[in-house]
């Protein structure tokens, strides 16, 4: 199945996680999805800080159940190799059995002055080491309130993305993230067609749909009726994917929105 064709409920983790709590945490929730598992067009994936990566890849692979989350990280450098201290290439993300990665972050764009062109390159190589880039893009409040969230959007899946871009975008508008407010249905919808208008002339392909997906204080009461929204495709949760319970309960809300959608 491609990725396109899937729903997705993604952990971001941040760096919040200390590495016991990471542990734990990743094998509640892996135990659980093994116990009761969402129907297989759903992906989990988790995205934990750099330092635990390899103690979670190894503890997942002693489960095979096809349930069992996916693990991402939450950035990459484009080059390589190279001496560029402090940083981690995509190829060494793949060695530690990373399969997804997040890339443009509002939090990496505002606290590390990451541009569109710079995360650009960050999907080439993301992309050519064979990870599955996930591409965050959305405005301030000022920019909605000014009425520039689209011509924002433009900007950024123009400037970010490649031709013949194969991955997900997530929408995180910046002012709902963190802060417990979420866009209206109505507003959500017009953001999701203004997305998903943009990408075909950006891709210049017309055989690949790309998955979009929602973040921003992502909660379990929320998650059903977002996994209604027309093309809307999954969550992009942050703090709430920091407890097995929250996080597992966002993904049961979603099994039974989507089971009980007409197909």
């Amino acid at each position: 199945m491609s990725i396109a064709s899937n729903k997705y409920v993604i952990g971001n983790w941040k760096m919040q996680a200390r590495h016991d709590h990471g542990l734990k945490l990743a094998r509640e929730v892996t135990e659980n999805l093994e116990q009761a598992p969402p129907p297989p067009f759903i992906k989990t994936v988790i995205c934990p800080p750099y330092t635990q990566l390899s103690e979670i890849h190894k503890n997942l692979a002693h489960h095979e159940s096809p349930s069992c989350p996916a693990l991402g990280a939450q950035d990459c450098y484009p080059a390589p190799s190279g001496p560029f201290t402090g940083d981690i290439s995509a190829k060494m993300l793949v060695d530690l059995g990373v399969t997804y990665v997040i890339l443009g972050h509002s939090e990496r764009r505002q606290n590390h002055g990451e541009t569109d062109a710079a995360i650009r390159q960050k999907v080439k190589a993301a992309t050519a080491a064979g990870l599955i880039p996930i591409v965050c893009i959305g405005e301030h409040l000022a920019e909605r309130n000014e009425g520039r969230a689209a011509s924002v959007l433009a900007r950024q899946i123009e400037g970010s993305l490649t031709r013949g871009f194969r991955g997900i975008v997530a929408y995180e508008p910046v002012w709902a993230i963190g802060s417990g407010i979420t866009p209206s249905r109505e507003e959500l919808q017009r953001k999701l067609n203004v997305i998903h208008a943009l990408l075909p002339m950006r891709l210049m392909v017309d055989d690949f749909r790309v998955p979009v997906l929602y973040g921003g204080s992502v909660t379990a009461a929320q998650t059903s009726s977002l996994f209604s929204i027309k093309g809307l495709d999954g969550v992009l949760v942050g703090s709430a994917s920091l407890e097995a319970k929250s996080f597992l309960d966002i993904i049961r809300a979603a099994t039974e929105s989507l089971s009980s959608s007409p197909s």
